[in-house]
């Protein structure tokens, strides 16, 4: 058996201040770039995606989803092969001023929200409602899946 000096330097690379202040120049360059470019509004325009909050009660499931901004004739819900999906479009508004610069920095375009329900759901009794930019999908249990308190009886 040898024996190995232990150096716990010894894989470390040198750090080179140059190097670094490169990379962090190189990123500041790419975003610019972004920023300048007509892509970056396109971009922006395709990423909508609404917050969602999902919650479980003692009878059903509640999604909670912010909308802000959205319509309510611009979402649509369905279920197909135990999937619930919500999609819609947030529509930009475009306003033109020719004295002030105005900059928007909000998200619009289609959105698309999927989930997977449980077999302890009935998806035929589905609700949904839409109020002030927030859509609530209420979900109900089966009542075989809802808790039951059962007393035990000590002998």
């Amino acid at each position: 058996m040898t024996l190995i000096r232990w150096k716990p330097l010894r894989d470390i690379t040198a750090w080179h201040p140059a190097a670094e202040f490169e990379n962090v120049q190189r990123n500041i360059d790419q975003l610019f770039d972004h920023i300048k470019s007509d892509s970056f509004e396109e971009e922006a325009y395709k990423t909508f995606m609404p917050a969602v909050d999902i919650l479980e009660r003692e009878n059903d499931f509640n999604i909670k989803v912010e909308l802000p901004g959205v319509e309510k004739s611009d979402v649509k819900i369905t279920v197909q092969n135990d999937v619930l999906t919500i999609r819609g479009e947030k529509k930009k508004v475009s306003e033109k001023k020719e004295e002030n610069y105005t900059r928007t920095e909000r998200s619009y375009g289609i959105f698309q929200r999927s989930f997977t329900l449980p077999a302890s759901v009935t998806s035929e009794k589905i609700e949904a409602s839409y109020d002030n930019g927030v859509l609530s999908v209420t979900i109900p249990k089966l009542e075989e899946a809802k808790p039951k308190e059962i007393e035990v009886k000590i002998k």
